[in-house]
């Protein structure tokens, strides 16, 4: 080609979650018995939507204007509805002008940071969720800019690291925060998120919450909203029903803008996020339809009460087997459907191996590990040839922790139970090759 096509910032884009698909469809074909922990996908794993939600769904289906364009920011009467809910939390108050809907918090995300300036930053935990990390550093054409999640400390933030690299870094513009936390399973104490939004406010910050798991606690856990604690400062919450309802296939997420007559650049810049959705005519019409007769219905808290409490007894029953692995950092979860264990330092090595009695697929994991980027990949890479168990390593989600995360979906018990004694068992057998 006459001029080079990609951008720098092109080779940043990484989504280990689903690389990791591509080896074990490998597998696979080898006859492999593949048992999915990759990705959160709740339909996937057989999780099941009661009728009454199917039923509002087939109703707006039957209605011809469900077929039709929506408004640029997203259904009127969603939003307003939307706005509503928000504005019961008793802290930031907003309007459905506040809203815009997008297809998924993927195309939120994508759209979020490509219309930042190229030397504005927005500093993100770590480990890292990859779609939000990619795109930052996609954006900067360099390595996102993080904050350290604290594994001997229930993954909670390192503030003192998060301020310092605030105060001595003035590319930095935001502050990104995801709550509950991907991958980690874990949920912000109020304490903490007050003092993140107090640090964004003495260095004139804007916050980004991803609230995708919002509803989604267990174990005693509550996860308190950004529009509980924002105060003045401005902000963008996430939202979307993929994990609430749960309805992935449906791509139906929303932004909420808190505070923006509070700054005329971050107003400037939530009038550029309507025109780029504007530009794009809008979002799907019938996930945004069915979210006020779902979300609104009394029997969605019962629904949702009952996959929390069976994703708590799955968090516990994890918790029971791999808690007292020596070898491992292990915090049990209180919201979202993962978990990131971590190998202690010096644990994992670039020699250690597990048997697999099939010679082609062992020649396939013996030239991946060859190759392997980190240890926690070549673990990884073992444990998917030895048991057929597929995890994303840690290292993936923009960290130096070495590890592996996993999914708490499973639906069947006995399922659960063999493959995270699979799991255990494999780890004692790997750190003593």
């Amino acid at each position: 080609m006459r001029k080079r096509l990609l951008t720098e910032g092109a080779k940043e884009l990484s989504y280990e979650i689903r690389e990791i698909v591509k080896k074990a469809n490998q597998l696979k074909a080898l006859g492999l018995k593949i048992h999915w922990e990759n990705i959160g996908d709740p339909i996937e794993k057989k999780c099941q939507l009661p009728g009454w939600i199917k039923d509002i769904v087939s109703n707006i289906v039957q209605q011809n204007p469900s077929y039709g364009y929506c408004p640029s920011k997203g259904v009127l009467s969603t939003r307003e509805y939307i706005a509503t809910q928000t504005n019961k939390l008793g802290g930031a108050q907003i309007t459905a002008d506040d809203i815009l809907f997008f297809n998924g918090l993927g195309d939120a995300i994508a759209t979020i940071y490509g219309l930042l300036s190229l030397t504005t930053r927005i500093i993100g935990p770590s480990p890292a969720y990859s779609t939000h990390s990619s795109a930052e550093a996609a954006h900067a054409h360099t390595a996102p800019i993080t904050y350290r999640l604290k594994p001997e400390d229930h993954w909670y933030p390192d503030l003192e690291e998060l301020e310092n690299k605030v105060k001595f870094n003035p590319s930095i513009a935001g502050i990104l925060i995801i709550n509950p936390d991907n991958p980690t399973g874990m949920v912000y104490t109020r304490e903490h998120l007050e003092k993140i939004v107090d640090i964004a406010r003495r260095y004139g910050l804007f916050i980004i919450c991803d609230e995708i798991y919002n509803k989604i606690v267990y174990n005693g856990a509550h996860a308190i909203a950004l529009a509980e604690v924002i105060g003045e400062v401005p902000g963008i919450a996430l939202k979307g029903i993929s994990k609430e309802y749960p309805w992935p296939g449906a791509r139906c997420g929303w932004a909420e803008y808190y505070n923006r007559d509070k700054d005329p650049q971050f107003d400037e810049f939530c009038r550029a996020l309507d025109n780029a959705k504007m530009i794009e005519v809008c979002s799907t019409t019938i996930p945004q339809l069915t979210i006020p007769q779902v979300l609104g219905d009394t029997r969605f808290a019962e629904h949702r009460k009952a996959l929390n409490e069976k994703i708590g007894r799955r968090s516990a029953l994890i918790n029971e087997i791999l808690s007292d692995v020596p070898e491992l950092y292990f915090n049990p979860t209180y919201g979202a459907f993962y978990n990131t264990i971590v190998f202690k330092d010096g644990v994992l090595n670039m020699k250690q191996k597990l048997e697999i009695q099939d010679k082609k697929i062992r020649e396939l994991v013996e030239k991946w590990a060859d190759a392997a980027p980190n240890p926690d990949y070549r673990f990884v890479y073992y444990l998917l040839g030895a048991t057929g168990i597929c995890v994303v390593p840690s290292s993936s989600f923009c960290s130096d922790l070495q590890g592996f995360r996993i999914t708490l979906l499973e639906e069947d018990e006995t399922e659960l139970r063999h493959v995270f004694t699979s799991i255990r068992d494999a780890i004692k057998a790997y750190v003593k090759s």
